[in-house]
């Protein structure tokens, strides 16, 4: 079992925001499905609304974290969009009940909750304000956190900072579901939260917010499926090609399809080696262009990453 609690408030009384609910329903819709449309997690979206009846308050956030968490399931996701806040004593999501000294739920709170929780991997992600904070605790100094196995966070900011909106959404939000939609996904397909992070990493400004990860985990579960950038089966074609990991497969005109003669069975090959070469897998030996290569009689190798490929199809993982 998959499920996603996902969180967005636009309603404050004092400071309102714009694009939390936007944020939240972007959000549920990259984690409802899977790329190809089957079913991923089974969602939970919370939005706030104008004078609704049923705000957003501490207590009901609570009822509805602890919910995520309490249950057993492979993995869950809490996601949060809205106002976060700091004070000496540890930071805040802040809910719409909120005054001074009942900020909201405690960051401290909802890690506790994920460390003693039933779930094999609970994945915590926050577009607030000061969310770094999240995991950290004070009687072990700054920015030291203590998570049980299968706990990761990703959050927007660190403790000491704002986290932007731009053209109506979370900036970060922005970034982390264009990751979810295949940016951030493997040569398999699989988008993992190491992933998004990375992605988040490579495009949020280093001189503005910075992204923060923690995790404790022993495997990398899969957030959502992507198609493979190559197809498993022509990945499960590398020993093939290359009976040796560290060898060098000669080329010859025949694998190039613009030089006569032309040889079918040699230009198929061609076509995977492209699709090797363009993921990083593979690099022309002694040429700078895999055409260059096949006309001059040189040959191609694997790169690291494609050994790391070649190893897990030898040994069957594949």
């Amino acid at each position: 079992m998959r499920r996603a609690l996902i969180v967005g408030i636009n309603h404050y009384n004092n400071a309102p925001l714009k694009g939390c609910i936007r944020d939240a329903e972007k959000i549920n819709k990259v984690l409802a499905t899977n790329d190809d449309g089957s079913p991923n997690f089974s969602c939970k979206l919370l939005t706030s609304s104008e004078g609704s009846k049923y705000p957003i308050t501490t207590a009901r956030l609570k009822k509805y974290i602890h919910k995520l968490f309490s249950q057993e399931a492979e993995i869950a996701v809490f996601y949060f969009s809205g106002h976060g806040a700091s004070s000496a004593i540890g930071s805040y999501l802040v809910t719409q009940d909120a005054e001074k000294y009942n900020e909201g739920v405690s960051l401290q709170e909802i890690i506790t909750m994920a460390n003693t929780s039933k779930v094999k991997e609970a994945i915590i992600m926050l577009d607030a304000c000061h969310s770094g904070h999240l995991g950290n605790l004070l009687e072990f100094g700054s920015r030291k956190a203590v998570l049980r196995e299968g706990v990761s966070v990703l959050t927007s900011s660190r403790d000491t900072q704002f986290s932007v909106e731009r053209n109506g959404s979370g900036l970060f939000t922005s970034i982390i579901y264009e990751a979810m939609s295949g940016g951030a996904s493997d040569i398999l397909g699989n988008i993992t939260v190491a992933g998004v992070y990375y992605f988040a990493d490579q495009l949020l400004n280093s001189w503005e917010q910075r992204p923060v990860f923690k995790t404790h985990i022993s495997k990398m579960a899969s957030l959502r499926y992507c198609p493979p950038k190559i197809p498993l089966e022509i990945i499960r074609q590398l020993p093939v090609y290359f009976e040796e990991k560290e060898e060098i497969l000669q080329l010859s005109p025949l694998y190039e399809a613009s030089i006569e003669p032309r040889n079918e069975v040699f230009e198929k090959i061609m076509v995977h080696l492209r699709l090797f070469h363009t993921n990083g897998l593979l690099i022309p030996f002694e040429a700078a262009f895999m055409y260059d290569a096949a006309k001059n009689n040189k040959g191609c190798k694997l790169t690291n990453l494609g050994k790391f490929y070649w190893d897990l199809v030898t040994k069957k993982q594949l």
